[in-house]
């Protein structure tokens, strides 16, 4: 197991992974992977995902 993503360079491959498992997070929260990265993965000890 890694560790989270702790800089927004590490967080960005792992929100373009969540964006297409998941676009929810993105659309209905962030509004841009960049910014789902730097708010919901960049050290952040648990993610949650949903679909409508």
């Amino acid at each position: 197991m890694r560790p989270p993503p702790c800089t927004l360079a590490e967080a960005l491959p792992v929100a373009a992974e969540h964006f297409a498992f998941c676009p929810d997070s993105v659309w209905q929260g962030s509004g841009t992977v960049r910014d789902y990265a730097a708010e919901a993965l960049v050290g952040a000890a648990h993610w949650s995902f949903w679909w409508d």
